[in-house]
């Protein structure tokens, strides 16, 4: 364990998962770092949709604070930004370009970026938006926490001025992501909001799938979806689940859908946090492909890779339940290894403590971790 650090992170939010992904990313990270004997100040804007919508108001793994604006930001909590050992901004911030630059200006002792979102912020800044960051900040941090690894790793030092950026991929709370005993109720479940990219691949590898198996079950849990999809009538709808009901819903999948937004699989090496979350449920996960897929969960062996909807009628329908079960196991055995909250956090503090060196398993470019 390295020594005990005090880290303040600025994040989309902690406090509702309603219609974001970055809630569960964040609370297994900081889980992980109380876990490890850090403590974590977590500033959380308070805007409404979360506000009415907090599955986890009060943490009991670290302080959780709202501001309401950047002024408000700077007025309550400049000196706890200022004590700390590291100051982290996440992607996505509500006003992120002012905050990083008031933040800046305090010259905290370490300031880092985490961006969840990476394929898509250099998406948008190649584009000219600047909503959460700015191009020309990206030097200022120290580190540069990145969702994606490989290549896109080079291209934040090499391309965008990066000081030095380390792959810190999502992970999963192995102890409230278990398998729950529950017997199968679906044989094909997924998990995510609404995104119009997304959509025609879940069409593609389970819409079409439960047309063409009508005796089997299926369903999609997941807000703002519009009203006009046609859903088969063997696909029940969820319409929200907060992380609580995580758990039972990938235990009582037979097979579990993962699907990459598009700028992710272009960037490749950017793995859901849904990988990990069904992982350590045991749940047999059938995903789409991108690169990096392979050596995180090997094809055929810890997951089942789907290009079409005929890859997955044959996978629901020919692969027995005893293989079925060890692609589950092989896929829990590598979560429970290499992606838990306590394993990230163990690697964010060493980036954190030492940094002029990659941290040891930490960057994907060296595939150190995911080969473990």
């Amino acid at each position: 364990m390295t020594r005990p650090l005090k880290i303040v992170i600025l994040g989309l939010s902690l406090s509702s998962s309603w219609g974001n992904g970055h809630a569960t990313t964040y609370r297994s990270l900081v889980r992980g770092l109380h876990e490890e004997g850090h403590e974590v100040i977590f500033l959380e804007r308070d805007v409404p949709w979360y506000a009415n919508n907090r599955d986890l108001a009060e943490p009991d793994f670290c302080s959780l604070s709202y501001y309401r604006s950047p002024q408000e930001l700077l007025d309550r909590f400049a000196t706890v930004m200022k004590q700390a050992d590291a100051v982290i901004v996440g992607s996505f911030v509500p006003d992120g370009v002012q905050i990083i630059d008031a933040v800046a200006a305090l010259n905290p002792n370490l300031l880092c970026f985490y961006d969840i979102d990476t394929p898509v912020t250099l998406a948008a800044l190649d584009q000219g938006s600047e909503e959460y960051l700015a191009r020309r900040q990206v030097p200022r941090f120290d580190v540069y926490f990145s969702f994606s690894g490989g290549r896109v790793l080079d291209r934040l030092e090499d391309q965008y001025g990066a000081r030095r950026a380390v792959a810190l991929y999502c992970s999963v709370d192995a102890e409230r992501y278990r398998h729950t005993g529950e017997r199968a109720k679906w044989d094909l479940g997924y998990l995510g909001t609404y995104s119009r990219d997304r959509q025609p691949t879940l069409l593609r590898l389970l819409l079409e799938p439960a047309r063409q198996l009508s005796t089997m079950r299926f369903v999609v849990a997941g807000p703002q979806y519009p009203d006009d999809i046609d859903w088969p009538p063997n696909v029940e709808r969820i319409e929200h689940l907060p992380p609580s009901g995580h758990a039972s819903f990938y235990s009582r999948q037979r097979f579990t859908l993962n699907i990459t937004r598009s700028d992710m699989i272009a960037a490749g090496w950017s793995p859901s946090v849904r990988l990990f979350e069904a992982g350590a449920c045991q749940t047999a996960i059938i995903s789409d492909f991108w690169e990096g897929l392979e050596a995180l969960f090997p094809v055929n062996e810890a997951a089942i890779v789907a290009r079409n909807s005929g890859d997955v009628v044959r996978a629901l329908t020919s692969i027995a339940d005893i293989d079925r079960k060890a692609l589950a196991q092989s896929a829990h055995t590598r979560v429970i290894a290499n992606h838990t909250g306590r394993v990230r956090a163990q690697q964010l503090a060493r980036a954190l403590i030492e940094p002029n060196e990659v941290a040891a398993g930490i960057s994907s470019r060296h595939h150190q971790e995911v080969n473990a």
